[in-house]
């Protein structure tokens, strides 16, 4: 996978190429002051192929899930630590939903205007309906800084968290939901 090795400092300076929804984003976070800086990089549509764009970009990567309940009818925009398995069962019992699954590409493109593999909290502008609820892993409130494609998963942004939760999210109307989500690489057995 190639990845660019130059740090940019905001918003890239051709738009060309560019889809309108990663420049929307973009004008979001210059609109409500944030700086961010990028990485740009061929498609990263798993958490390990993010790992090597982390040490360009100098911040951790979250994974992004779009899940929903078996009727469609909740949805959810988990965010968790790149490298904690994911167990539907742990997150149920906290946001009382039954049979979770992954969201339908349809419904990604539907509600956040992405598609698989650019699951992002910078999609939740699009869900103007706020149909999608954001769930975020304890294990994030302590993080300084985050990194998320800018809704392709072509380009990664580093965003400071403090900026993230006392900006962006309430520009866009958003409390999230802080869950535990156990990690079980650490339970004994």
């Amino acid at each position: 996978m190639y990845i660019d090795p130059t740090l940019y400092t905001g918003r890239p300076a051709d738009p060309a190429g560019r889809i309108p929804q990663e420049l929307a984003c973009y004008d979001l976070l210059d609109r409500l002051g944030m700086a961010y800086t990028r990485v740009d990089h061929d498609h990263a549509d798993t958490i390990e192929a993010c790992h090597a764009i982390e040490t360009v970009l100098g911040a951790p990567i979250c994974k992004n899930l779009v899940l929903c309940n078996r009727q469609r009818t909740a949805f959810y925009l988990l965010l968790m630590e790149g490298d904690k398995p994911f167990r539907t069962k742990d997150l149920s019992k906290q946001i009382g939903s039954a049979r979770l699954s992954f969201a339908p590409a349809e419904d990604m493109e539907k509600y956040l205007g992405v598609a698989p593999g650019s699951a992002t909290l910078l999609a939740l502008a699009n869900d103007g309906e706020h149909k999608v609820q954001l769930l975020m892993d304890r294990a994030l409130t302590g993080w300084t800084r985050i990194g998320c494609h800018p809704c392709i998963n072509t380009s990664t942004l580093n965003l400071s968290m403090a900026e993230v939760e006392e900006k962006l999210l309430p520009a866009l109307g958003i409390t999230p939901t802080v869950v535990d989500l156990p990690d079980p690489r650490e339970e004994t057995t």
